[in-house]
């Protein structure tokens, strides 16, 4: 499948665009960035050609990965369908509810296929385990926190990202915390939020409609000694953690693009699609409607 890359910023470079380049089922046609000495720049590192007008790029490929910020990605996501694009997506697709169901009618108008790069749906041992728990029943209560230093004294290639700096870890790790959650303890008929005392720190408390209830803290203000990423659900089947992620995240993306393969092989709907992207995105606007701003 010959793909496209639109982004140029530190995940485009040190995931989607290793990933693509060496997928055996890709062909990488080329690099669309907004700056264009950084799409240069980048489509020299990974053998491919810049271009300077996405809708050039959307002409020579069957597909487009995006690795942009989210309310950068949804107008080009929603171009790219309507020019028979597939989508390998990021998260969160956009933070307006609005513009994460443009992308989602987008999809489904032009008949394409799209993956939502939900980390842990990807990786070896989390995405197994997301799948066997989904597979159980009597899920009561559950819980997952994702607690980075990309704020708090790490160093972190994403602490100078504009778009997180404005919208903080609310948006940019919720996502991976509602993609534990939602599988395994189903539709959120209630969401309450509040914010910590310690930099974007969030604490999220779920009501499910099955019954269930679940909560979060999500922080990119942590200090380094206190980072981690723990989930686990507690029902019928007792007590079940998410293993730990061994593998970085480029490999993750390898299956990302797998999935994406697959879905345009079969017609299949990924369950990481462009329609649950929506669900989260709306999640995650409703929580931050009941937030003090971000300083």
């Amino acid at each position: 499948m010959r793909c496209g890359l639109l982004g140029t910023g530190p995940w485009a470079r040190r995931t989607h665009g290793p990933a693509l380049a060496e997928h055996a089922g890709t062909e990488l046609v080329g690099v669309w960035g907004r700056r264009p000495e950084a799409a240069a720049e980048l489509a020299g590192e990974l053998g491919t050609r810049a271009y300077e007008d996405p809708a050039a790029l959307f002409a020579d490929v069957d597909a487009v990965a995006l690795a942009l910020p989210p309310d950068v990605q949804a107008p080009l996501a929603v171009r790219a369908a309507e020019a028979g694009c597939h989508l390998l997506l990021d998260k969160p697709v956009a933070t307006a509810p609005a513009a994460a169901r443009e992308v989602a009618e987008a999809v489904e108008r032009a008949g394409v296929a799209a993956v939502v790069f939900f980390t842990l749906h990807f990786g070896a041992g989390t995405a197994q385990w997301l799948r066997d728990r989904a597979a159980e029943d009597g899920w009561q209560v559950g819980r997952a926190d994702w607690l980075s230093p990309v704020f708090g004294g790490g160093h972190s290639p994403y602490a100078a990202s504009p778009w997180r700096r404005e919208k903080g870890a609310l948006w940019d790790i919720g996502p991976h915390a509602l993609s534990v959650l939602l599988p395994l303890l189903g539709e959120v008929a209630e969401v309450t939020a509040a914010r910590g005392g310690a930099g974007d720190t969030v604490h999220l408390v779920l009501r499910h409609v099955s019954g269930a209830s679940s909560t979060s803290t999500l922080s990119h203000s942590v200090d380094p000694a206190a980072a981690g990423v723990t989930a686990e659900v507690r029902g019928a089947s007792g007590v079940a953690q998410l293993p730990e992620r061994q593998e970085e995240p480029a490999v993750a993306f390898g299956r990302a693009v797998d999935a994406l393969l697959e879905a345009v092989r079969t017609g299949r709907a990924h369950p990481c699609d462009a329609r649950f992207a929506q669900t989260v995105t709306e999640l995650l606007h409703r929580a931050d409607a009941q937030l003090p701003p971000l300083r």
